[in-house]
């Protein structure tokens, strides 16, 4: 048997770093090599989130009217919102909000994707369900004011299309000044949030459908399952990691709205439709109240930050238990 000889170590060059008991690390592999590639979004957050977050935050305990010195005040601002009606009120307003662009949508959004994917496309092809996917995805695209005037028009008490199609029917007992009455105005801007909305969820959920194994919808038609126990065993279990995700996004931005009020309502009438971000913005530029209003929006992004952890929360343990 023939000893092997092992090979002298190579000599070490001046630029190659010698070996100790620890081995070093490169420059590209020390942790601040990591750290430099953080450094755009470290400083577009500090920039554009913390830095008008502070301020807002300092704003809020101090009284001002945008011009002048701004005088300390406390918490006074916050204690008169505990104390405001218009505050609670707006609030109470985010949940039917919540309603419209969260929960409507979702369930809707669910159920019409089913029909696209599972029976409009097998029986008329896929370039229908496309085609329909991108008219429910439609109002998406299309600029939030443009959205508001053309509902605004649909919506106007003597010659808007839905009263005149009230009257043609023989329901002119039902026409409304529909964005102009308090009873009827927070149902009318929730129509058009939903009907914002639901091309979204529908596209995320059409996306979702596309990873399901076919074989699971064709072993369930084999055993005689219908359409609906399709839908109800399969379709709706399988997208729980979608309407994790949908239900999120759209409740933080519901918590958020703020186009649709100021392009529709403004908040009115009275302040039947006001919410959060209205109530704040009035309060910053309709009666220069800067520190109040400061007051609302901190109030609010505090909110919207534990409701959006709480729901990560949830979504990612529901997330773990799909997995297993």
């Amino acid at each position: 048997m023939t000893a092997v000889t092992p090979a002298p170590p190579a000599p070490a060059s001046r630029n190659t770093p010698r070996r100790t008991g620890t081995p070093r690390r490169t420059a590209r592999e020390t942790p601040l090599g990591y750290w430099i590639y953080l450094l755009p979004g470290a400083i577009g957050f500090i920039g554009i989130v913390a830095i008008p977050f502070g301020m807002n935050l300092y704003y809020s305990l101090t009284s001002w009217r945008g011009v002048g010195t701004p005088k300390f005040v406390g918490l006074d601002n916050y204690a008169r919102l505990v104390a405001d009606p218009a505050f609670w009120a707006s609030f109470l307003h985010s949940t039917a909000f919540i309603l419209a662009m969260a929960v409507i949508p979702t369930a809707l959004g669910v159920f019409l994707a089913a029909v696209l994917f599972d029976y409009i496309a097998p029986k008329f092809g896929a370039r229908a369900a496309s085609i329909l996917r991108a008219m429910f995805y439609l109002p998406q695209i299309l600029p939030i004011v443009v959205a508001g005037v053309l509902w605004k028009w649909l919506y106007q008490p003597q010659y808007g299309i839905i009263n005149t199609v009230l009257d043609g029917m023989g329901l002119g007992w039902l026409q409304q000044n529909w964005l102009g009455d308090s009873d009827t105005a927070m149902l009318a801007v929730m129509n058009v949030l939903i009907w914002l909305q639901i091309g979204y969820t529908v596209v995320v959920f059409m996306a979702g459908l596309s990873r399901v194994d076919p074989a699971l919808y064709e072993a369930a038609e084999i055993d005689g399952a219908g359409w609906f126990q399709r839908f109800w065993s399969i379709t709706v279990p399988q997208l729980r990691p979608e309407i994790a995700v949908v239900l999120i996004t759209t409740s933080v931005a519901a918590l958020k709205v703020f186009a649709p009020i100021y392009v529709l309502t403004r908040g009115g009438p009275g302040t039947s439709t006001i919410v959060p971000a209205y109530f704040s913005y009035s309060n910053f530029f309709t009666t220069t109240q800067v520190g109040y209003g400061a007051a609302v929006a901190s109030l609010l992004a505090l909110l919207v930050t534990i409701i959006a952890i709480v729901l990560l929360r949830y979504q990612t343990r529901n997330a773990e238990g799909f997995e297993k």
